[in-house]
């Protein structure tokens, strides 16, 4: 590997910017490919550019060869993603069930709640624990593409302000808690504070997979359910 290649990758890693190192197995040169850019020896024609892409989004490495000529291009994608995300905002029965679920699939959980009676150690032990208000705890910890944002407090002063911070930044997964009363309900509030019918539209609500969930571990199990289907059933409906 070349000494640039090794030294944007090793950036990418400790910016936690997901990449993929893409080796020409036949000519041995090698390609940085982001989600935004590409830096290396060599180029990629838009359909292998659109497949690698997809491939990162999938946190999948492996080979891709010329399906059509077996003497033709034989790539190996290496990708490099930083962990995945979960933020939840509400230290409340169903976050307990939620946090190790998340953690169990890979995912790096993060709950959020001012109430410092609710965000504590002994409900949450292992987990990080933010108790900053949602929205400027939502600032500091920037989601991104690899991100889960949900909502479970039930409390508008809590839950809106996270929802606007979540729908205005890049994160996959937008779900909140909530009966479709109460989701039509929270829908009118966010109109009300500029939030494009675009924008709203993200929210998962009710959230989770409609299973017929009822305890905080089934529910958990929905949401979590639904996560995964966003982030990996690209041809199944979530």
């Amino acid at each position: 590997m070349k000494r640039d290649i090794l030294d944007r990758l090793l950036a990418a890693k400790a910016a936690a910017i997901p990449a993929a190192l893409v080796t020409d197995l036949n000519s041995g040169l090698q390609t940085l490919v982001y989600e935004d850019a590409v830096h290396g020896g060599f180029g990629l024609e838009p359909d292998l550019l659109d497949e690698v892409r997809r491939r990162i989004r999938q946190d999948r490495s492996g080979l891709l060869v010329d399906p059509q000529d077996e003497d033709g291009f034989r790539l190996f994608v290496h990708v490099h993603n930083p962990a995945m995300r979960l933020l939840i905002v509400g230290a409340v029965h169903i976050a307990q069930a939620l946090a190790p679920v998340a953690a169990l699939t890979g995912y790096d959980v993060t709950v959020i709640d001012p109430r410092g009676a609710f965000a504590t150690e002994a409900r949450f032990p292992g987990v990080k624990l933010n108790h900053l208000w949602p929205d400027e705890a939502l600032a500091e910890l920037k989601p991104d593409v690899r991100t889960a944002v949900v909502t479970l407090t039930h409390d508008p002063k809590l839950d809106d302000p996270a929802l606007i911070a979540a729908l205005r930044s890049p994160a996959f997964y937008v779900g909140a808690l909530g009966s479709k009363r109460t989701h039509a309900l929270r829908l009118d509030r966010l109109r009300d504070e500029g939030l494009s019918e675009a924008e709203v539209k993200r929210i998962r609500g009710p959230v989770g997979l409609s299973i017929g969930a009822v305890t905080p571990a089934e529910i958990a199990i929905s949401i979590m359910g639904q996560i995964t289907c966003v982030r990996r059933g690209e041809n199944h409906p979530c």
